[in-house]
């Protein structure tokens, strides 16, 4: 897996956030953004997510030296972010369940299985509304963690969790990029915290393309 970004630029209004952004992003490794609030970090993940146009240059997604369209593009991609809601009138059961008939987990993880790595068996039939902060926080990551997604990005992933949480956060998302892996993915952060990302080999500060 490969995103390829030439010139990239996004415009707000009469503002542009960043322009000329160039950018050759390779599964089986991460890259960090980093910058002050309000640099843009959330809005270039989402530009490379797909999910909000580009103002101007281009973006190219490439899987397995062929190229991905970009109405395609969702299927390729897990994101866990503050800005994303999780279903939660559904329990943690009915929302695994759910979510697997659209992005199907990893071979060999369940709900069940799921529900157990997330460090929430207790709380398997239980609906999402009374779950804490903390416990919504792991679900979003876990639904990115453990999706069959070639491209996982994470936006400020340890928002609202505590010590224990960003311990299990840490332990699960080198995991995504470990030899070990037989499908090493692609793995982007945006972060102002460091220990978000003190084992990413890629840091880029997004103020360069200011």
């Amino acid at each position: 897996m490969k995103i390829i970004a030439e010139q990239l630029g996004k415009k707000y209004r009469k503002e542009w956030i960043f322009r000329r952004v160039e950018l050759t992003l390779t599964a089986g490794t991460s890259y960090t953004f980093i910058g002050p609030n309000g640099s843009g970090k959330s809005t270039l993940l989402q530009l490379l997510a797909g999910s909000l146009p580009i103002t101007e240059g281009k973006l190219t997604y490439q899987l397995q030296g062929s190229t991905v369209e970009p109405d395609d593009w969702f299927r390729h991609i897990s994101i866990a972010a503050p800005y994303l809601e999780l279903v939660e009138e559904l329990t943690l059961d009915e929302l695994l369940t759910f979510h697997q008939t659209f992005k199907p987990f990893k071979a060999g993880l369940t709900p069940a299985v799921i529900a157990d790595q997330l460090l929430l068996s207790h709380a398997r039939h239980k609906e999402i509304k009374y779950f804490s902060s903390g416990m919504k926080q792991r679900v979003k990551l876990g639904l990115a963690f453990f999706s069959d997604s070639p491209v996982v990005i994470l936006d400020e992933p340890t928002s609202n969790l505590d010590r224990q949480g960003t311990d299990w956060y840490l332990q699960q998302v080198q995991q995504l990029i470990a030899p070990s892996n037989q499908s090493p993915q692609l793995l982007l952060i945006g972060s102002n915290q460091p220990e978000e990302y003190d084992f990413c080999p890629n840091v880029i500060d997004i103020t360069q393309w200011k």
